[in-house]
């Protein structure tokens, strides 16, 4: 028989399922998307045999080197994989991302969702994102701040070719999981706030919120994408 601690991808379902549970969610409203930055070709394919559909990439390069491979050695598996984008995007690799990520998580300016959409007006597609938001102000983390999301979100809504689907955060490092309850919190009222200025097109549902350390946390506050990293594939190569 296998054990839990050898089936990494099942035990964390569970969890995710008992959490949404605890919240009166449906379990099915929460996707697990594995953190694969810094992880081998051989790693995800393991994790995808076993299930998993979501991956969730840092760096251009990197994901591409790695989306190219897959695309090539197993083209039939590539067709059910979703990618995600979830680190900080330059403009200048915008192009590189646009219509290859399913959703990009980390849209944290103006000018980065202005070269989006200008791109995606070009090349006659719509890429579906989620805003970044800096839930605290810290060092080495990008994202629009409470105040600026709201001061912006008529201009991002205005623009062609991107469908807005929610909001994503980093909450700040906290020694327990607890502690970043209220930033979730926040995150979700920062959601409401964004729908009902009635800007959007379609009402913002997503919340890419939670890592390793605090997702139960996280899918009991709204989460709908948790990204989960070394809990899944074990530390980094």
């Amino acid at each position: 028989m296998t054990s839990p601690s050898s089936n990494p991808l099942s035990t964390i379902q569970t969890r995710i399922r008992a959490a949404a549970e605890r919240a009166g969610r449906d379990p099915a409203s929460v996707r697990l998307i594995g953190v694969s930055k810094g992880q081998s070709f051989e790693k995800i394919l393991t994790l995808a045999a076993a299930g998993l559909r979501d991956f969730g990439e840092n760096y251009v390069q990197e994901w591409l080197e790695k989306k190219s491979l897959l695309e090539k050695e197993h083209p039939d598996l590539a067709t059910q994989l979703r990618w995600h984008f979830i680190g900080h995007l330059q403009s200048n690799k915008a192009a590189e991302v646009l219509g290859r990520a399913a959703l990009v998580h980390s849209v944290d300016s103006l000018k980065l969702a202005r070269k989006l959409s200008a791109l995606a007006v070009q090349r006659n597609l719509i890429q579906p994102l989620l805003l970044e938001v800096l839930l605290a102000p810290e060092a080495n983390k990008s994202g629009l701040t409470p105040e600026l999301l709201r001061q912006s979100l008529k201009d991002f809504a205005s623009l062609p070719g991107l469908e807005y689907r929610g909001l994503m955060a980093l909450p700040p490092a906290v020694e327990e999981a607890e502690a970043a309850r209220p930033f979730f919190r926040l995150l979700k009222s920062l959601l409401d706030e964004c729908n009902e200025t009635g800007f959007f097109a379609k009402p913002l549902t997503d919340l890419s919120m939670g890592m390793s350390q605090d997702f139960e946390i996280a899918v009991e506050e709204g989460a709908t994408y948790v990204r989960v990293g070394t809990a899944l594939f074990g530390p980094r190569t």
